[in-house]
């Protein structure tokens, strides 16, 4: 018996059925949230890095508020870079931004040497807070 539950974006699951996979997959009260990347509502990514990483970050956001999550609630985050030496400043801007305060998530950067067409790509497992 599946005890697992996929979640979706308001206005992009088309993208995610196109490609076969869950945004993300809440299992009790844990969500383990696919890698997001700086696409456009059309998938098509951003051009510019900087504006990349804003949305991816601003993706993983709306799968977040999907599950009734918020960043606060991220325990682990996995990220992956192009050309994570000259990427390092871009990516941090945007996640002080996101994580101003302790306790900061766990962090792993993965360098890899393809994205499908992105350069920055971000993947998160969140514990999903208690109904009140």
């Amino acid at each position: 018996m599946r005890t697992s539950e996929a979640l979706f974006p308001a206005g992009r699951q088309a993208l995610y059925e196109i490609n076969r996979y869950s945004a993300a997959i809440r299992s009790g009260d844990l969500l383990f949230v696919s890698g997001q990347v700086g696409s456009r509502s059309d998938g098509s990514p951003e051009p510019e890095f900087e504006a990349q990483v804003q949305r991816a970050f601003d993706n993983l956001a709306a799968v977040l508020k999907a599950a009734g999550c918020t960043f606060d609630d991220i325990v682990d985050v996995t990220t992956f870079h192009t050309d994570p030496e000259r990427q390092f400043e871009a990516v941090t801007a945007v996640r002080t931004k996101a994580f101003p305060q302790a306790p900061y998530p766990n962090w792993t950067a993965v360098g890899v040497t393809w994205l499908a067409g992105f350069d920055f790509e971000i993947k998160v497992i969140a514990r999903v807070p208690q109904a009140a």
